[in-house]
């Protein structure tokens, strides 16, 4: 049966809509085993002839997803690609698959969301935000890194390309009124009206027949540049910051310094941080 045996997912389906929230304290780091689960979710949905949205959110009301993980990232072959590789790798089909599945998603976000989490936010088709709570931001290169999965393809596309560089480079965090004001988000609420307003619009998707919502979708999304060579080409730009030594020594100054512990990520990234240099 779909969704059984996850521990990191809580999820449930009714009346057209599945609804999946993210636990994996203390931060929700985006670690290997909730990328797995992840993956099947997406898999199980896709597939799941009950479901026309899917809704994800957090059990934590500090971190959305506080990003992926560093200790995984500093264990990856440091051999630059010579050639990007023929397909999507594991991480990049797995975002990907909220872009093209043939129901409609929709991430909530009342916490943090960086890097990797900002990335699979970036991919699904609506984004909602908390005022003064939601924080979204691709900060890898302050790591010698750059946004790995997918940041550079999806950003361009959401914010403008002026406005991607700003929050690759600059590193920055970006509140739920800026990213509403850059199109990131497509509504940053006050918290209170976060729920109600998600629940109203999953239950609208939810009620209309399979194959409108499905080709509806299918339809805007012939509307778009095709994400897939660049995402190729971004996972050989990673693989080349992956290669050097710059990017080793901030990574592990990161860990070293308290990274991925609540203390220190819930801490807001601001122009003029340079904690890792």
């Amino acid at each position: 049966m779909p969704y059984e045996d996850l521990d990191l997912l809580r999820v449930s389906v009714a009346d057209g809509v599945c609804r999946a929230t993210i636990d994996n304290p203390p931060i929700n780091l985006l670690d290997l085993p909730l990328m797995i689960e992840l993956d099947r979710l997406g898999r199980e949905v896709a597939d799941d002839p009950r479901v026309r949205a899917l809704v994800v959110d957090s059990a934590n009301a500090e971190f959305f997803l506080a990003h992926a993980d560093v200790s995984a990232i500093r264990a990856l072959p440091r051999e630059a690609l010579v050639e990007p590789e023929p397909e999507l790798g594991f991480f990049h089909a797995m975002v990907d698959r909220f872009r093209t599945m043939p129901k409609i998603t929709i991430a909530v976000l009342e916490g943090i969301a960086r890097g990797g989490g900002c990335e699979l936010a970036s991919s699904f088709d609506i984004r909602i935000a908390a005022l003064d709570r939601a924080v979204l931001g691709q900060p890898e290169v302050l790591v010698g890194i750059i946004p790995g999965g997918s940041g550079t393809q999806r950003l361009p596309r959401l914010v403008g390309r002026a406005r991607a560089i700003e929050m690759i480079a600059g590193c920055a965090d970006v509140d739920a009124a800026t990213a509403d004001r850059w199109g990131l988000v497509n509504r940053a609420l006050p918290p209170e009206q976060v729920a109600p307003f998600v629940d109203a619009l999953a239950r609208r998707v939810g009620s209309l027949p399979a194959t409108a919502v499905a080709e509806a979708k299918a339809s805007v999304l012939r509307a778009e540049p095709d994400p897939v060579p660049g995402l190729l080409h971004e996972w050989q730009s990673f693989t080349r910051c992956l290669a050097d030594e710059e990017s080793a020594r901030r990574m592990d100054a990161f860990m070293a310094g308290g990274g991925q512990t609540p203390g220190v990520e819930r801490q807001p990234i601001t122009l003029v941080d340079n904690p890792w240099g």
